[in-house]
């Protein structure tokens, strides 16, 4: 019952998508009242059929449904319910299936809060919408085929990919990033609106900027999810490896960094349109990418899965979208014409445009690295692999310029600035620079890159701070009102913009975070007895035993390894290996003691009950805590960002599509 109900979900799900991107493009060029509540209605239908597809997945998943191919793949008896759950997400035909279902939730919202606004432009962005979704909703009812009937279904199954057990971080990073991921269809929809439109005006940057910053948020807290997620399960003691497909997720982060940036001009000075519907466009383009590289199993990667016909059939859909984007661009970029001019001296708009240009460079260092060993093997038949090494090699400049335009940029006014603008805007703030750095040689930082990340660190942060409080001060001088009343009412009235301030002091703090747990860590690879003891930095650890722990779904040995710090005890770390039934070999789990300065950080090589031995890798990593925390307050600015523009967009009135009258949903 439940593959044939699923099944028939899918296909009822592609001809809604399907019908709804006709029905679209329709009326986007010849605009009826009837055309555009049918888009709508059909936009509904399909997300409403998604996430009833997604239901009876997740039915069969938790009721042990054999019958169902993909349950039959990744289910299994043994495993804990919450694993049951997120099983969903944990290869790649279920994924694909939960891919649809946060299509159909950004579509069908997305459409609803602009039912009544924007009529010349709505039709032909929900078209593109309901395109994708039909693309993908036909990736399922074909190549992937998750509900497919297992003719003599098996007792058990295998369950999930061991690793995806070992964290409870599976259940929340999938979830984050393909909300990142599948976001970006609806500010591509809408970009590719205003193209078709020729017309990219002040009242409908606002959405395309808000339908880009979701996304944004959920890819920058997904980005780092994996990173801790990495450092919390693989146990080789960082967060960050440049694995291709974490360079599939942080590609289309930079370029919706930039777009967010140039989205920020137009509105303001109404210029970059052309590029801030490139920007977006390609963003969307780089998500297929990324898609392409974890489900086509052309990269040997830790997130990549098994060869399948999905892979070349989200590359065919890449290649169409790329080849119609360009078309596209080519044909109306000229008609998002300027109504205003770039200053090109020293100023806050030149900024701008220079971190714009680094990001895109930024993107196309990381992006050569990732697919041109791809590209040589297709070519020549020859395996290569492009390390560390280059990474860190051209994206080290980059991002420290990029964290110099983001402490310049702020200080500059808008238009060109005097000299004397000049020294004041930059002084205190390179002193401010100068005094960390100096700090941080005190506190034994001697690598030439992390000194210059903490210098201009330092100097962004002066700034950072005080474009943050300048309404307050003001306020305080014109008003004669107190800090707590004068910072409050700014808060009001310019929340928008404080909250841009506060994205940048965590994009800060984690740039200089990362900079100082990549270079100032210490580590040792020891072996003990029961009993021994090793010491790093001001830590001593004493193996005291290895116990054996049982549980429904994995089989544990773990190190009890007690802790002091300069003679004063911590308490104990149990790192572990863990056996799991359908695994040959066993998965570490690391023991991670995380202050606000540094972490403790176990990862066991080899332990034997038996004779009382064990191995270990012993890392002290500081400031890696920061970067989470950072993470979080680039998070919590996104969000400030977005509550009033949602408040603005309730309370404008805007022109209202031509069928409004005849609207059944009502109006804002």
């Amino acid at each position: 019952m439940i593959p044939t109900l699923g099944r028939t979900l899918i296909l009822l799900a592609l001809f809604a998508a399907s019908g709804g991107a006709f029905v679209g493009f329709a009326t986007g060029v010849r605009p009826t009242e009837i055309g555009w509540l049918w888009t709508r209605r059909l936009a509904y239908t399909f997300a409403a059929l998604m996430g009833l597809a997604n239901l009876a997945m997740e039915y069969a998943l938790l009721t042990h449904d054999f019958s169902v191919s993909y349950v039959a793949h990744v289910g299994s008896r043994s495993v804990p319910i919450w694993v049951s759950m997120v099983s969903l997400w944990s290869s790649l035909e279920g994924s694909i299936l939960f891919w649809g279902l946060v299509m159909g939730v950004y579509v069908a919202a997305a459409t609803w809060q602009n039912r009544d606004k924007h009529s010349e432009y709505m039709p032909y962005a929900a078209a593109v919408w309901l395109l994708c979704g039909a693309f993908f909703s036909f990736l399922l009812a074909g190549p992937a085929q998750p509900f497919a009937t297992v003719p003599s279904p098996p007792m058990d199954g295998p369950g999930p990919n061991a690793l995806l057990q070992n964290h409870y971080l599976m259940v929340i990073h999938p979830p984050f990033l393909y909300s990142g991921y599948v976001g970006m269809t609806i500010p591509f929809g809408l970009a590719c609106a205003a193209l078709l439109v020729g017309r990219l005006g002040h009242d409908f940057i606002r959405p395309l900027r808000n339908f880009l910053l979701l996304p944004w948020i959920f890819l920058t807290v997904a980005i780092v999810l994996g990173g801790w997620w990495a450092y919390e399960v693989l146990g080789w003691g960082g967060y960050w490896a440049w694995d291709p497909v974490e360079n599939a997720s942080f590609l289309p982060w930079l370029t919706a960094t930039a777009a967010l940036h140039s989205a920020l001009l137009v509105e303001r000075k109404g210029i970059l349109k052309g590029w801030t519907a490139t920007l977006v466009i390609g963003t969307y383009l780089l998500t297929i990418l990324g898609t392409f590289m974890t489900r086509s199993g052309v990269f040997n990667s830790v997130h990549s899965f098994t060869q399948s016909a999905i892979g070349p059939t989200i590359l065919v859909f890449l290649a169409a979208a790329l080849i119609l984007s360009v078309v596209l661009l080519t044909l109306r970029i000229d008609s998002l014409a300027p109504e205003g001019t770039l200053e090109t001296g020293p100023s806050r708009d030149a900024a701008f445009l220079v971190q714009n240009l680094l990001f895109v460079l930024f993107t196309f260092t990381v992006l050569l690295g990732t697919v041109f060993p791809l590209v040589v093997e297709a070519a020549r038949g020859v395996q290569m692999s492009v390390g560390r090494p280059y990474f860190d090699k051209l994206s080290v400049p980059i991002g420290v310029a990029l964290l110099f335009v983001m402490g310049v940029g702020p200080a500059l006014p808008w238009g060109r600035a005097t000299s004397q603008q000049l020294r004041s805007a930059l002084l205190k703030p390179l002193l401010t620079g100068a005094a960390v750095a100096v700090l941080g040689f005190v506190l034994d930082v001697r690598n030439g890159w992390t000194m210059l990340a903490l210098f201009l660190g330092g100097f962004a942060a002066h700034v950072t701070v005080s474009e943050f409080l300048l309404p307050v001060r003001q306020r305080m001088r014109s008003h004669g009102e107190g800090f707590l009343e004068a910072f409050g009412q700014a808060q009001r009235r310019g929340q928008r913009r404080s909250a841009a301030y506060v994205v940048h002091a965590g994009a800060l703090l984690a740039i200089v975070a990362i900079g100082v747990s990549s270079t100032m860590g210490t580590s040792k690879e020891i072996q003990l007895r029961a009993g021994e003891s090793t010491s790093l930095g001001a830590y001593t650890l004493t193996f005291v035993t290895a116990e054996r722990v049982s549980e429904p779904h994995r089989e544990s040995i773990r190190a009890r390894m007690d802790v002091t710090k300069n003679g004063r005890p911590l308490g104990s770390l149990y790192p572990s290996m863990n056996q799991y039934e359908n695994q040959r070999e066993p998965i570490g789990t690391p023991a991670v003691r995380t202050s606000l300065t540094e972490d403790l950080y176990l990862s066991i090589h080899n332990i034997d009950p038996d004779s009382g031995t064990v191995g270990l890798l012993v890392l002290v990593n500081p400031m890696v805590g920061w970067i989470w925390i950072a993470t979080a307050v680039m998070a919590l600015g996104g969000l400030l960002a977005l509550v009033p523009s949602w408040r603005g967009a309730r309370a404008s009135v805007t022109a209202t599509v031509p069928v409004a009258a005849a609207n059944p949903e009502g109006s804002h």
